[in-house]
This record gives C-alpha cells, sequence and structure tokens, in this order.
C-alpha cells in the first residue's frame, strides 16, 4: 500500500495508543496507526490490540456486521478485513461460515450465520467447483450452458442472502489459478480452464449488474500484481487457502472499501496542489511558458497523465478543488492561457491560491463546498506539505505520492479513495452542481439579505413518487447521505424496490432546479403505514444532499409530503430522529417543521408527531413542478 506512509515507530506508536486514557483516544490512535503502511505481521499485531479494546471501542465508532461465506479457507483474512475497516473508522464484527458448508447456513434458518444477523454478506467462491465438470472438448454452447447454470446457482444466494438475512450482498470475482495446456492458445478453446474462468467472470459481472451486487474483484487485482501475489500454491494445497496470506492486507483494504462506500463513506472531493504536482516547475519564478507541461518530455507528459486522469475523476463525479501557495492571478492564468492544460478553470469548483497556511484553505474549501473535512483527499508533491496537513487535519486523506511524477496516477488510483458502487447521471453532473453550488454562495456573500437571495435563485422543485429509472440514485442517496439523515437506514436497491410498491407506502423523491442549473435528484423521503397505530404514517428515512442546505427545500419538501399524505387519509405523520455523529445539523429539524416530541421516546431515539389537521404549510420561495 505505497500510498500510506510509513510508521516512524510502530511498537512504540501501538503501545501509546493501546494505553490511552479513553476509548475516543485509543479509536482515535489505533485508527491513526491503521493509516500507515502495514505489512502482514504489524496487520496482524494492530488487529489483536483492536480486539483487546474491541467493546471499549463500541461507544467510539460504529459497527459493520460481515458474514464470510466461502468455499475455501478465509480465516486468515480477518484481520486485514478488521483493519481496513478500522482505516475507515468502522468497527467490522466478523463471521466465518464452516468451511464449504455457506448453501447450508444460508437456508437453515436456525445457523449461527441466521443468529449472527450479518449487515453485509461476502461469497468467497473458488472457480474450480464450476468448471470440474465441463470437459476440455466442450463446445462454446455446451460450456456457456453449464457456466450459466453455475451464475443461476449464485444468483439465487444472493437472492437468499437478501431474502433471508436483509442483507447486502459483496460477490468476490474467481481467481484464475489454472494452468495453461496449450500456450498462448488456450484462450481459443473452449473448455480449456484459463479460457472458462474467464468467461465464467464475464458472466458473473453481467449478472452482479443486473442485480446491484458488489463486487470485489480479486481477478482484477491479481491480473495486475500477478497471480503470485495473489494465491500460493502450496498454501492451498496445505489448507486451502485460495487468497494467499501475504495479500491479506489488501484484500481487507478492497473490502473495507466497498463497506464504507456502501455507507457513503466514499471520498468526495480531490484537492489538488498546483506547483511540480499539476505541472512540473513553480509557476510564479518560471511563468507560464517555464513549466513543464505535455509532449516534448517525459516529465511533461506525467503532469498531463494526472490532469486527464484527474478530468475523468471530474466526469464520474468527483468534485475538484485547488489549494496552492500561489498568486491567484498567475496560477488561473494557466488554466486559460497554457496550451498544454487539459483542466480548465471550470473543471475546478474551489480555486484557492494564496500564501496562507494550506490546513486553513482546506478548511475554507470544505466550508464553500459544504462538504466535510472526512470527504477530502489533498494530493500534494511536497512532503512537508503533506505532513503538516496531515497533523492539522488527520480526517483529511492524504496520499504519500512518490517522487517520480509518472508515478502519481497508480498512487492515486490505487489507493481507492473514489470507491463507488453505482454510476449514475447525477454523478456524471455532480461536479458542474458543486461548481454552480460556489456560484451561488458567491452570490450570498456578495451582500444582500437571505431573503432577497432565495428569491434571486428562482427555484422550483420537481417531485413525485421513485420511479424506477431513480430508483439507483434513490438508493445512492439513502446510503451515501450521513448529515441530513433522520435515521441513518440503510437499504439495498431491492429493498427500496419492494417498500416502493407496498400498499401505504410513498416513497418521494426530489430534485431542484434553479437559475444556475439543475442540482439533480437531492431528496428522499421514505413513509410508510405505522404497524399499530392506524392513520399514522412514519417517517421512516428522510435524506437531503449537502448541496442545497439552506435553500428552503427541507420545508417545501414536508408541504408536498403533508399535501399528499393527507389526501390518502393519513392523520399524522411520525418521525424519528437518531442522533449521530454526523447529523447535528438537523437536531432541530422536526420541531422547525411544528412537530411535537413525544414523552416515551428512547433516550437514543427522539421520536416526533404531527397532526395533518394542525400542520400550518411553511413559506418558501420555491415553486413546484410535479413529474410527468
Amino acid at each position: 500500500m505505497q500510498w500510506l506512509p510509513l510508521a516512524t515507530d510502530f511498537r512504540a506508536e501501538l503501545r501509546a495508543a493501546r494505553t490511552a486514557a479513553s476509548p475516543l483516544k485509543r479509536l482515535d490512535g489505533l485508527a491513526a496507526l491503521a493509516h500507515h503502511r502495514l505489512n502482514y505481521l504489524e496487520t496482524i499485531t494492530l488487529d489483536r490490540v483492536l480486539g483487546e479494546c474491541h467493546e471499549d471501542l463500541r461507544s467510539a465508532m460504529p459497527a459493520t456486521r460481515l458474514a464470510l461465506l466461502a468455499s475455501s479457507t478465509v480465516d486468515h483474512l480477518i484481520p486485514g478485513i478488521r483493519v481496513g475497516a478500522l482505516r475507515r473508522r468502522l468497527l467490522a464484527d466478523c463471521y466465518v461460515g464452516t468451511y464449504g458448508q455457506y448453501r447450508q447456513e444460508l437456508l437453515q434458518s436456525s445457523s449461527a450465520l441466521h443468529q449472527f444477523k450479518p449487515d453485509t454478506v461476502l461469497f468467497s467462491l473458488s472457480a474450480g467447483e464450476a468448471i470440474a465438470s465441463i470437459p476440455l472438448d466442450a463446445t462454446r454452447s455446451e460450456a456457456d450452458d453449464a457456466l450459466n447454470r453455475t451464475i443461476r446457482e449464485i444468483r439465487e444466494l444472493w437472492s437468499q442472502a437478501r431474502e433471508r438475512l436483509h442483507a447486502t450482498v459483496i460477490q468476490q470475482t474467481f481467481l484464475n489459478t489454472s494452468e495453461s495446456l496449450f500456450g498462448n492458445y488456450d484462450r481459443m478453446v473452449w473448455g480449456a480452464p484459463l479460457r472458462l474462468i474467464d468467461r465464467l467472470n464475464d458472466l458473473l459481472l453481467d449478472a452482479a449488474q443486473s442485480d446491484a451486487v458488489a463486487l470485489l474483484d480479486v481477478a482484477r487485482m491479481a491480473e495486475r500484481d500477478g497471480i503470485d501475489a495473489w494465491f500460493d500454491t502450496a498454501r492451498w494445497l496445505q489448507a486451502k487457502m485460495e487468497i494467499a496470506p501475504a495479500a491479506m492486507p489488501m484484500y481487507g483494504e478492497l473490502l473495507a472499501r466497498i463497506i464504507a462506500a456502501q455507507r457513503g463513506l466514499s471520498k468526495k472531493c480531490l484537492i489538488l496542489d498546483l506547483d511540480n504536482t499539476l505541472w512540473g516547475g513553480v509557476i510564479g519564478d518560471a511563468g507560464i511558458d517555464g513549466i513543464v507541461l505535455g509532449q516534448g518530455s517525459a516529465e511533461g507528459e506525467a503532469h498531463a497523465a494526472l490532469q486527464r486522469y484527474v478530468k475523468q475523476l471530474a466526469q464520474r463525479g468527483i468534485v475538484l478543488a485547488v489549494c496552492s501557495k500561489n498568486d491567484a492571478r498567475i496560477a488561473e492564468e494557466a488554466f486559460s492561457n497554457h496550451p498544454e492544460m487539459v483542466l480548465q478553470r471550470s473543471d475546478i469548483a474551489s480555486f484557492s491560491a494564496n500564501w496562507e497556511p494550506k490546513e486553513g484553505n482546506i478548511r475554507q474549501i470544505a466550508k464553500q463546498l459544504n462538504l466535510g473535512l472526512d470527504a477530502m483527499v489533498f494530493v500534494d508533491d511536497n512532503p512537508v506539505e503533506r505532513a503538516a496537513v496531515r497533523a492539522a487535519l488527520p480526517m483529511v486523506a492524504v496520499p504519500e505520492l512518490p517522487a517520480d511524477p509518472a508515478h502519481y496516477v497508480r498512487c492515486i488510483a490505487d489507493a481507492g479513495y473514489f470507491e463507488a458502487i453505482a454510476f449514475t447521471s447525477d454523478d456524471r453532473q455532480r461536479s458542474e452542481q458543486y461548481a454552480a453550488n460556489a456560484s451561488r454562495e458567491a452570490v450570498l456573500t456578495s451582500g444582500g439579505d437571505l431573503q432577497e437571495f432565495l428569491a434571486g435563485l428562482q427555484m422550483s422543485v420537481v417531485y413525485g413518487r421513485v420511479r424506477d429509472v431513480d430508483l439507483t440514485r434513490v438508493t445512492q442517496l439513502i446510503n451515501k447521505t450521513n448529515q441530513f439523515n433522520t435515521t441513518t437506514r440503510r437499504y439495498s436497491i431491492e429493498e427500496v424496490t419492494r417498500q416502493s410498491r407496498e400498499p401505504g407506502v410513498f416513497v418521494l423523491q426530489f430534485r431542484l432546479v434553479d437559475r444556475f442549473g439543475d442540482n439533480g435528484l437531492v431528496s428522499v423521503m421514505l413513509l410508510k403505514p405505522h404497524p399499530t397505530d392506524a392513520g399514522v404514517h412514519l417517517i421512516d428515512t428522510w435524506v437531503m444532499s449537502c448541496r442545497v442546505f439552506g435553500r428552503e427545500l427541507e420545508f417545501e419538501a414536508m408541504n408536498i409530503a403533508m399535501e399528499m399524505a393527507r389526501e390518502h387519509g393519513v392523520k399524522a405523520l411520525r418521525g424519528d430522529f437518531i442522533p449521530t455523529a454526523k447529523n447535528a445539523v438537523i437536531v432541530n429539524l422536526y420541531s422547525d417543521l411544528g412537530f411535537s416530541r413525544l414523552s416515551d421516546a428512547a433516550a437514543d431515539v427522539q421520536s416526533w408527531e404531527v397532526q395533518l389537521k394542525l400542520y400550518q404549510p411553511r413559506r418558501t420561495h420555491i415553486t413546484r413542478n410535479p413529474q410527468s
């Protein structure tokens, strides 16, 4: 994990974390150590100390319950998984199924798996079982028929895990550990093991995409790193370990990325230095003509390659910002006047170029974009600047860039900060949306009062029940939103789909449009009948993107929800608020909306209710546009 810095003194830092005075300080110390480059033994050692503090840390960080159902030995992978989760400040409780008994455990409701009640189920299956019965001289049709039967069986496992355990599903791709039979001709023979496993992975990818199942793509990692980095024949023969022990830290890291992404913990913003990062040289000294960028030198092409990669990240929805010690006028001029610049000024949602400490500027960027500091990645070639930001802002991810800019792209890509579980039309527009948001904020801070600002935005809300075409984005918003999230309940796309079709359930979606552009689908509200109180509907889930905070959408959304509920005979709405470390921004949401708190609510759950006949609609600056 070359993007992580080396620990100065692993044992001393571990001892300090282990003996810290409080669970929060222990968590901070252990999590800080997890953000260093650890080898196999250091990972095991850190996991052992984490286990000793396990119960004490429950109050300091959220937990996730993961079940590994495998056709090989996977017990040795648990330390890497727990440390990978710790790197994201998650406490991973892991269950390892009985060797090879995953089908039985899944189908038997009294099994230990069902008692464990996992949030996530990982299927780690070996390809040998799937291709064993396919003869070497099989035709394409015969091979595909056999492989498709395997895929149907796997999809049934996914379905059972979702229906019986109400868990999200991650499927591990198949390692291709087969030896060559025909040399270079192997991929031309339909029944050759190498060809079969490649084809099996292709079919698996199609099925996972169709069923919205996340993939742990160890096959791709093995192709990149070499099969020997991931598979040890001796370990397989001795103990049926398909994933080599040496690959354990990276395996845990890859799996933790997916689990974190499902919880909305992937990074959202890439903050870039300029001099010797986006281009070679110091623009303030060399001028625009003197910086090294583009064709003509290996260094210039390396910096251009980084810009192309960053531009692609923006196209998939990552917000870009600049934080540089520079003269702002000269720095911005390069974006418009240098012929080899790939990035344009319009690609950058927030541009900070001055001589102030970078940690302060990063705070300002986060405030301007309305993103948490833990959503930020800061890329800088200067190790002193990297160390300063890490020390001042430990929640900001700072990759340890290599000395040679030729390896910048690989370093950032390998770090996996921007792990995704979906790619929607809203993702494609997000960079533009944040840039437009910065324009809105500039108007607000330029003078005038808030009411004038809101009126000048010319806002309208497009709203209605969730449609099939929007299910992916709706699910993504539910699982990624942490600040405006009343209950932090997470649902798979199947669960959202099922609930949206149940009698009496409303899954409402809201898009906010203004004169600067379309903010996209930014809010979801899930209303369902109370199980015992007739005439009462529960606000099971209500989320809203931080991009539209302070625009009155919460008031207009509730006005709309009240009207729809009233039309369907609902007498009262009841909403829970479950406090978390991140949703304090809406602690007064229900009281501001005119709800009354119920006195019998549990201490850790606030329940609020309003009678629809008493609800007074809030006046807003938002006009309505029902979706067609």
